[in-house]
């Protein structure tokens, strides 16, 4: 069927189509070594300075005693009934490597019934890890953030009973990390891919122009140390991050049908076909699209020219995937 008009489709906020190709990424970029992890970090402290909208009840008056009693002040709890504080507990991430001294932002959130954490201080709170033992202390205002939105759709919405701390907390000891082990280290992939592994290791081995990299399984590469780097671990950790690696990515077609929005990553193909959906007739024969590849973004380009609009094009892609003609993952949001 040849139609004969010449359609211009612009492209406002209708359709965003992103194809992503194989590109050369830094290791540091995709990967990470093994035992150079972050630590979660909890406690449970006191915010204080709330103008009444702290907890209801006599908890906080106990806390608030028995930390006066640390001061060598003995309080009677019954006398510090007061909605100005709140229980909350505080969490933290400890990146690794970090030293005392260095700070860490802190999140915190009410436990029992504060209405709002809003101006109030949080005071001095042991931040602990797994093993029981404490790696930081928190202290400092607290910032909710956000707007009390009121009929207006533009501005974010408060939520008065979570705040933030930036830098709220001041690391007391190091987490103990190792990441060599036997003389060699462990490169670990943040999405397991055998083919990504194995282009890793190939890359590494490349760069040093020996053997000294290998794909353990779709997560892991082990490297061993060169004897010229055996005192100088730091530097040949270095040199591995900023080697690129030629990336393959995962055939995955992502539809947003509230949006229109198509993202298509990888090498996405499509098998022989005949399509017909209302006035669109597409023929793909010897996995060509007129004189190009049969390729998703290649089928979309052609739809386009037609004429097609975004909710045509998500409709047809659904129904290719349905009939065993899209060689990808399908994804519908």
């Amino acid at each position: 069927m040849r139609m004969k008009r010449t359609v211009v489709v612009i492209l406002i906020a209708l359709l965003s189509i992103s194809t992503i190709f194989a590109a050369n990424v830094r290791i540091k970029d995709f990967a990470k070594f093994r035992g150079a992890r972050d630590n979660q970090l909890f406690g449970v402290g006191l915010v204080v300075g709330l103008n009444g909208t702290g907890d209801s009840g006599t908890l906080n008056s106990t806390l608030l005693a028995n930390m006066m009693k640390n001061f060598g002040i003995s309080v009677n709890p019954n006398d510090l009934k007061t909605r100005n504080v709140a229980l909350v507990m505080v969490v933290a991430d400890i990146p690794p490597f970090y030293k005392s001294g260095m700070r860490l932002d802190v999140e915190i959130a009410s436990i029992n019934d504060a209405k709002s954490l809003r101006n109030g201080i949080l005071v001095q709170t042991p931040l602990y890890g797994a093993d029981g033992n404490v790696y930081a202390v928190a202290q400092g205002p607290v910032s909710v953030g956000g707007e009390e939105v009121k009929g207006t759709a533009n501005l974010q919405k408060r939520f008065p009973v979570v705040g933030y701390i930036p830098g709220g907390a001041i690391v007391e000891r190091e987490i103990p990390m190792s990441i060599v082990d036997a003389n060699s280290i462990t490169i670990l992939l943040d999405r397991p891919d055998f083919t990504n592994a194995a282009r890793t290791a190939v890359a590494i081995n490349t760069k040093f122009g020996v053997n000294i990299a290998k794909a353990v399984d779709a997560a892991s590469i082990k490297v061993n140390i060169p004897n010229v780097f055996a005192d100088d671990v730091i530097s040949f950790l270095a040199l591995l991050e900023e080697i690129e690696v030629p990336l393959d990515t995962i055939a995955q077609v992502v539809i947003n049908e509230r949006t229109g929005t198509i993202v298509f990553g990888g090498d996405v193909k499509i098998s022989d076909f005949v399509l017909s959906y209302g006035n669109f007739v597409v023929v793909i024969s010897n996995g060509q699209i007129g004189d190009k590849q049969a390729t998703i973004g290649n089928l979309v380009t052609a739809l386009k020219s037609l004429g097609a609009t975004p909710q045509d094009i998500i409709a047809i892609v659904q129904e290719l995937y349905k009939a065993g003609a899209l060689f990808a993952q399908l994804k519908i949001m």
